[in-house]
């Protein structure tokens, strides 16, 4: 063999081990007895190449701490990958995404009448917590629609370390309850939206004592634990069989974070979403919840709008900007669902509180699994 060929062979051999997976190594995800209907990719011209690539950007780490990527379209599971030490059997903490499960239940007590609607005053559930500081009649006016928007009048704001309400005040605090219901009546500084002229006529602030509280007005309403009461409207239904919920340290069940499921189970969440309420032809969830849940409430940003406790991005298809509603919470975790295109994904990471969490898991969302789509 000539120096050449030599130099040509051992260039070859080091492209393949430095390069991701061939797309022919691509493998439909199992079938196992959990509801979900498998299919392979390539028989709907998804570019599976795509996912093949993404392989390669999580095994030389451009991509860190991500344990699980699961792809649903038409409601068949077509992708499933796990890194990192993630596994099919992972209880995932996908931390604020849990606020979106809290808004299924709330849905859940609407439609059994247990909660008349989103217009239910929020004090009026805890006669036991009152009287309570900082008293104002527009703190006994805010509903559980003001909470599930992120749009009370209360001073709280997570993303603000001196704010009242910033939860890590909440955390060291033993009755979270009493924290949330005595917070004081926001300001707003001159460079600060004013309800009135805000998008929607909702000031937005990232608040997870809100959620908190939305999901102990479910346990006053339902007379049951929060967990209990998911696991008989929502988890059973879907035949999720294992999770994991937080509670305070009175013993309230934690609705703003630490819900833990497995990756098809929030899969199975995001078809929910997409299907209006229904999981194998069962309504589980009324579509009008579904409806206004997936509605646009509030402006959270300037790049992101928010339903009822559920955030609403853009991304390109096609390019042209498609909405995708999303649960999403620290970490990097999401579960995205995109109504044009019949679409979930989930998304799981370990990456807590790191800046670059949120970025990669949508750029993940945004440049492989949008742009392995059919067609694209």
């Amino acid at each position: 063999m000539s120096s050449k060929s030599m130099r040509l062979l051992v260039a070859g051999l080091l492209a393949g081990l430095s390069s991701p997976l061939a797309a022919a190594d691509y493998l439909p995800p199992p079938s196992h007895d959990d509801g979900w209907v498998v299919a392979d990719a390539r028989t709907t011209h998804w570019d599976v190449a795509r996912f093949a690539a993404l392989e390669g950007k999580l095994a030389d780490k451009t991509y860190k701490g991500i344990t699980s990527i699961l792809v649903v379209q038409d409601g068949k599971l077509v992708y499933e990958g796990y890194f990192n030490g993630g596994s099919a059997e992972q209880l995932n903490d996908i931390r604020s995404a849990s606020k979106s499960v809290t808004s299924w239940l709330v849905g859940a007590a609407i439609d059994r009448g247990l909660i008349p609607s989103v217009q239910a005053k929020v004090y009026s559930y805890f006669p036991d917590k009152q009287p309570v500081q900082h008293p104002d009649a527009r703190k006994q006016a805010i509903t559980l629609e003001d909470l599930l928007t992120m749009s009370s009048m209360w001073e709280c704001d997570d993303e603000n370390q001196f704010s009242s309400g910033n939860e890590e005040r909440m955390y060291v605090s033993e009755d979270w309850l009493q924290f949330a219901l005595d917070l004081p009546i926001k300001g707003f500084a001159p460079w600060m939206t004013k309800p009135a002229d805000s998008p929607h006529g909702r000031a937005f602030s990232y608040c997870t004592a809100g959620a908190f509280t939305a999901g102990a007005v479910v346990e006053r309403a339902t007379h049951k634990p929060l967990s209990a009461f998911a696991a008989e409207v929502l988890e059973k239904p879907l035949g999720i069989t294992q999770s994991h919920w937080n509670t305070s340290p009175l013993g309230i069940g934690m609705g703003g974070g630490g819900t833990r499921y497995r990756s098809r189970d929030l899969a199975k969440l995001g078809e929910l979403a997409l299907d209006d309420g229904r999981w194998k032809g069962r309504q589980i969830v009324s579509a009008d919840w579904v409806h206004h849940m997936l509605t646009v409430h509030a402006q959270a940003r300037d790049d992101a709008d928010y339903g009822y406790l559920w955030w609403c991005f853009r991304f390109p298809v096609k390019g042209v900007d498609q909405p995708a509603w999303a649960m999403s919470g620290n970490g990097g975790n999401y579960v995205f669902v995109m109504p044009s295109q019949r679409l979930v994904a989930v998304v799981t990471s370990t990456a807590y509180n790191q800046r670059y969490a949120h970025p990669q898991t949508q750029e993940i969302f945004r440049d492989y699994i949008l742009k392995a789509l059919p067609g694209q």
